[in-house]
């Protein structure tokens, strides 16, 4: 049986952390003994773990600087004090510090380094590292690379400057069935009106999710007469300041903060459309699950939209990435309900492509084949 350790910084409420979550609990036991190490001991995730995970942290709370701190001392260093025991395969499953300290691993373990972001710059890049020297050093150490998806592969290979032989792709894990029959719940605090369009997002409310140009674009349609109702789902530290436009705007009655919700799908599935309206992504988990429960996608053009939603709009619509970009997509589906209608179609058909069993089993072909 293979120890399996896999690293992360915490287990809130991002995407990668909940995929995460569903990746080890699926991984099959009767060939892993596996570890979940956190840096932080927080996070919403972490109650969603199974009992057969061995769960682990370094520190209890969350503190400011741990980053700055790491850098002073070696990877090795880091590794030799922190996770301290050997296994036989070590994975940093978030790029930066986690990265950093799987690639100080002294032992004979083989390493791996999941990338879920567009590292489309040197500042992304580094981020955890000292500098992009260190960071090419470390990325050096792992004996495979995993990217969420093809774009996220292709600019990774480009900055980093390592052999494509040792980068390869391995898209999200999704809990499909558990996210349909999740999304068969009743949804008792919202009253969904059947005579507009019930638009939905689910993220956290930060600048790289572009909550705030969407609810521009949406005073905008609303201003034209094109009326929708938009729900987001989600929590974070823009929420202060996109209630203020929704206030000064007097859009309280169509745009609309839900705050973060266990089952966020319920209200998905009730929804007729679904928009990420992202600056950057790395391979959007919930654009996946609004495919699995067949509510069509209109998608900025960010890392793995295209894989998502087909590169000719087969499954969805894929629009530029800025205002305007969202501004014409929503508006293309509100004055057609045929179109609409035909991407509800093409988005269960989508959906099917991103079983849980063809996920979970390519990971698992991939540490085997280490």
């Amino acid at each position: 049986m293979k120890t399996i350790l896999f690293f992360i910084p915490n287990l809130m409420h991002g995407g990668a952390e909940k995929v995460l979550v569903n990746l080890v609990n699926n991984l099959d036991k009767n060939k892993y003994d596996i570890t979940l190490y956190t840096i932080f001991d927080i996070g919403v995730n972490k109650k969603y773990l199974n009992k057969d995970i061995n769960y682990k942290y370094i520190f209890k709370k969350l503190f400011r600087g741990s980053t700055t701190i790491f850098k002073l001392f070696s990877p090795k260093f880091l590794y030799k004090h922190l996770i301290k025991d050997k296994y036989d395969v070590v994975i940093s499953y978030l790029e930066g510090p986690t990265a950093r300290i799987i690639s100080g691993c002294p032992y004979s373990s083989k390493k791996v380094s999941w990338i879920h972001i567009e590292m489309n710059d040197e500042e992304k890049f580094i981020v955890g590292f000292r500098n992009i020297r260190d960071a090419k050093e470390c990325y050096n150490k792992f004996d495979k690379i995993i990217c969420v998806s093809n774009t996220v592969k292709q600019i990774f290979l480009e900055t980093s400057g390592l052999k494509e032989s040792n980068v390869n792709v391995i898209y999200n894990t999704n809990e499909t069935q558990q996210i349909i029959e999740k999304s068969k719940e009743a949804v008792d605090d919202v009253i969904f009106d059947k005579n507009t369009v019930n638009i939905c997002s689910v993220g956290k409310i930060t600048g790289t999710k572009g909550y705030d140009r969407l609810a521009r674009v949406h005073k905008q349609l609303i201003d034209e007469g094109l009326n929708h109702h938009i729900y987001i789902l989600g929590i974070g530290e823009d929420e202060g300041k996109i209630n203020k436009y929704i206030k000064d705007n007097n859009l309280q009655d169509t745009y609309t903060l839900l705050g973060f919700r266990d089952n966020p799908y319920k209200y998905v599935a009730k929804c007729d459309l679904f928009v990420c309206s992202s600056l950057r992504e790395g391979f959007s988990t919930a654009v996946t699950e609004s495919l699995v429960l067949g509510t069509p996608v209109v998608s900025t053009l960010c890392s793995g939209a295209q894989e998502l939603l087909g590169y000719n709009n087969e499954y969805g619509l894929v629009v530029e990435n800025s205002e305007e970009g969202i501004y014409k997509g929503i508006k293309k589906l509100l004055e057609n309900r045929e179109l609409l209608d035909y991407y509800k179609e093409k988005a269960i058909e989508r959906g099917s492509f991103f079983s849980k069993e063809k996920t979970v089993k390519a990971v698992e072909d991939m540490i085997d084949s280490l």
